[in-house]
């Protein structure tokens, strides 16, 4: 690890930031760059604290993020192997404009097996997948394309059409996946799939990872209701919490669901406390507006440190980040679009540095718009859209319907986000938009 950075600026006075940023609302350029700071900072303490690592079997390891470089111990694949059934013969021998070869079968390796005798030039073994290459022999001529020549093969001869065939055709070098003493992956890896399977074939049943980041959640709004309480007028059901699970399931994450917690600064208080014990890192959503009954911010401020809390966005201008001991705090909108895109642009990037995953770049995307959208320069805004492809053969996109912060319907129909940047104005038919899929995201 890196020697340990100074903290990163705070401010609790919207009226004097820190110089250069914005003075009522930040750009979510500076806000992510602001967050960057707080993530690699408290990134650095978490992972010099005792007991951040852990030693887990490989089997239940998927999501989890490497904590140190793995090199190989072995070339893999340990030898020169058959890729195909086939026959294995000596391609660099073969005689100057010579096309069909007749060679005698001497042998038969099975997958795994090794054979220790020598093949001339006119012989081969019948080889199958996996089989250890005989000395000498450099190419394998797969059962379906050769002609086998009486009632055994494995006992006579076979036919090849050498003009079929390159030298090495069909092998599988020694150490061309991997060599032994190389990098096999990085500090820093989510374990997926396939990560996992590279390193069972070095043979490794556990590996070292970094603690599981802990997470707690939590709804806040007298008018929010609980899942599967009776219904009442002026309430609504507590979809944000739900949402937010779905966003964190498949970042490795440890998730403790603290619940709805009622407009009362004395609930909300208490439970930061025991979040505060339980997680390192708490996300809420509501109560960061100005509204009287929005105690969240005031509680952070209360109980430790606000970063900032208003983002020339849409949706998702109210947005805090706090801090309560060794404990990150996120306070998220109320509205459920507005959450999903503020966690999708400001907290799930913090999310994967403070996992100590390597940081993933948007995978934003170039389109079409197939209809004029009105946009005021000075905040970067998310809409949502679903993509097609024209006659063209180019892909366009369009709104889904209704932008408003609290439609989730629109965004379940869509399959993009329209991101308009800071100082975009309108946009016209024609004109190339980027836009950010939503496969895998949410």
């Amino acid at each position: 690890m890196n020697p340990p950075q100074p903290a990163p600026p705070v401010f609790n006075d919207l009226a004097h930031p820190p110089q250069g940023l914005a003075p009522l609302a930040l750009s979510v350029g500076e806000a992510q760059a602001l967050l960057g700071q707080w993530c690699d900072h408290h990134a650095q303490e978490r992972f010099r604290r005792e007991g951040a690592t852990e030693n887990v079997a490989l089997e239940k390891s998927f999501g989890r993020t490497l904590c140190e470089d793995i090199f190989s111990p072995m070339d893999v694949p340990a030898h020169t192997n058959s890729a195909m059934d086939g026959y294995a013969y000596r391609w660099q021998e073969m005689a100057p404009n010579e096309s069909l070869r007749t060679l005698r079968v001497v042998h038969t390796v099975l997958a795994g097996q090794t054979w220790r005798g020598q093949v001339s030039r006119d012989e081969c073994v019948k080889i199958m997948t996996g089989g250890v290459m005989p000395d000498g022999c450099d190419t394998v001529a797969p059962l379906e394309r050769v002609r086998e020549i009486g009632a055994d093969s494995s006992q006579g001869h076979v036919e090849v059409d050498t003009r079929l065939f390159q030298a090495g055709d069909n092998q599988r070098l020694r150490g061309e996946d991997l060599q032994a003493g190389g990098l096999a992956l990085s500090q820093g890896t989510t374990l997926h799939a396939a990560a996992m399977g590279l390193l069972a074939s070095l043979g490794l049943s556990h590996v070292r990872v970094w603690r599981a980041l802990k997470v707690a959640i939590f709804s806040t709004g007298s008018e929010v209701l609980a899942l599967g309480a009776p219904f009442k007028s002026g309430h609504v059901y507590d979809a944000n919490r739900l949402s937010l699970t779905g966003l964190l399931q498949g970042l490795g994450l440890d998730i403790v669901d603290l619940g709805v917690v009622r407009d009362d600064p004395q609930e909300i208080k208490d439970t930061f406390l025991k979040a505060q014990n339980l997680a390192d890192v708490v996300i809420t959503s509501g109560g960061v507006s100005m509204g009287e009954a929005d105690h969240t911010k005031d509680t952070m401020k209360a109980l430790g440190e606000v970063v900032f809390w208003h983002i020339a966005m849409r949706p998702g201008r109210p947005f805090a980040l706090g801090q309560l001991g060794q404990c990150l705090l996120f306070a998220l909108p109320g509205n459920p679009v507005a959450m999903i895109v503020t966690f999708l642009a400001l907290v799930r990037p913090a999310l994967i540095k403070l996992s100590g995953k390597t940081p993933e770049e948007p995978a934003f995307l170039w389109a079409q718009s197939g209809e004029h959208l009105r946009k005021k320069p000075g905040r970067t805004e998310y809409q949502r859209g679903q993509t097609h492809v024209n006659e063209a053969g180019e892909l366009c996109v369009r709104l889904t319907g209704n932008q408003g912060s609290g439609i989730l319907s629109s965004l379940v129909q869509g399959d993009c986000l329209i991101v308009l940047g800071h100082d975009q104005g309108d946009v016209e038919p024609g004109d190339r938009l980027k836009i950010w899929p939503l496969k895998g995201l949410i």
